[in-house]
């Protein structure tokens, strides 16, 4: 029961703000695995609730055909790239990077209006700037794939920045680009990394039914709110990951 009201929380909570996949990494701790076990393990299951937080989202995805492909792209490469890094690299590497980029997107998302401001071209017909854009979800897809934990704070931060549209419709994009780099992340993981697949059994349908209705959630709250419910939920995890 424990690991199934996890993985229902965080796929909700992950269609609405991200950062979801933080409530099921402790939880998996909390049940015995070891980290590296339970980060990977966190990874495969969150696959299902990126899916009914695509399927719940789909209106919104309409008339971003080419921001898709272009995103899609470089966030799949970008996630291999993390994947093979998580592998390789020390545990004190991860230990110590992952709590400030998740602190640092969140600040960013909390400053994006007044950014974006600054930056000129706020409006939503204006184009994506593509030449930070396509970089950034490559970067934020290397996070994903090394960590995962918090990574819809860090896409949704970034394309609110750097993409110019509603941030529900961004929000939409978001869990598809977190689709893209799960589905990486299963491949590589399921091929040479200790996934626990009882837990991943457990947890995966309840991420799909989740992230499904967290979708349809996320459509009802107001830009501002869910700016800011991004923003302090980001900071939260980052605190998590400092003192945990």
């Amino acid at each position: 029961m424990f690991l199934i009201a996890a993985g229902l929380v965080a796929g909700a909570v992950n269609a609405v703000a991200g950062g979801g996949s933080l409530l099921v990494f402790p939880a998996l701790l909390a049940v015995g695995l070891p980290p590296l076990s339970a980060n990977v393990t966190n990874s495969v299951a969150q696959w299902p609730g990126y899916v009914g937080m695509v399927a719940g989202a789909r209106t919104e995805l309409h008339g971003q055909r080419r921001r898709i492909l272009l995103t899609s792209a470089v966030a799949a490469v970008g996630s291999a790239v993390g994947c093979v890094l998580l592998l390789i690299l020390p545990g004190t590497v991860f230990d110590a990077i992952v709590p400030v980029l998740v602190i640092l997107a969140s600040l960013t998302m909390a400053v994006g209006p007044w950014l974006k401001k600054r930056i000129g071209n706020p409006e939503p017909e204006a184009p994506d700037r593509l030449r930070w854009l396509l970089p950034s979800v490559f970067l934020a897809a290397v996070y994903g794939g090394y960590f995962g934990g918090a990574l819809g704070v860090v896409l949704v931060s970034t394309l609110s920045l750097l993409a110019n549209d509603k941030l529900v419709r961004l929000n939409a994009l978001k869990g598809l680009l977190s689709l893209v780099v799960a589905s990486v992340t299963v491949v590589i993981f399921a091929i040479g990394a200790p996934v626990e697949w009882k837990a991943v059994a457990i947890l995966a349908p309840t991420t799909l039914v989740g992230g499904y209705l967290g979708a349809k959630i996320a459509k009802t709250v107001p830009e501002n709110v869910l700016r800011w419910a991004v923003v302090l939920l980001g900071i939260a995890v980052g605190i998590y990951l400092i003192v945990s």
